[in-house]
């Protein structure tokens, strides 16, 4: 098993940045592929972005490419979401989720453990 913790939200004026972390528990940690959702009010959970447990293989949704970059530390049982060029409809509670294999998923069911979200609030 793994517990996730997100940290890193906040407010943010259009155009600036956030990075947010995501902090897993286990000596496992490099075992799992790792991804970031976001859920905005009254919207469907999303996928944003998602990382092979080596590191090597990323993949983004088309409407965060170029602009948010998904990285990990395994050595500090860390993931990371780098956002840039942060606009308003990137508004939403964000979530990283993990699944023990060796694919990255785009569907949050095909994830097994999720943490608590951390609010992003970009402002116009």
């Amino acid at each position: 098993q793994v517990q996730l913790v997100e940290s890193g939200g906040g407010l943010v004026l259009a155009g600036g940045s956030l990075r947010l972390s995501c902090a897993g528990s286990g000596r496992t940690f490099s075992r799992y592929a790792m991804a970031w959702f976001r859920q905005a009010p009254g919207k469907e959970r999303e996928f944003v972005a998602s990382i092979g447990w080596s590191g090597r293989f990323t993949y983004y949704a088309d409407s965060v490419k170029g602009r948010f970059a998904i990285s990990r530390d395994n050595a500090k049982n860390t993931v990371y979401l780098q956002m840039n060029s942060l606009q308003p409809e990137d508004t939403a509670v964000y979530y990283c989720a993990a699944v023990a294999t060796t694919y990255t998923y785009t569907e949050p069911h095909e994830y097994d453990y999720w943490g608590q979200g951390t609010q992003v609030t970009v402002s116009s």
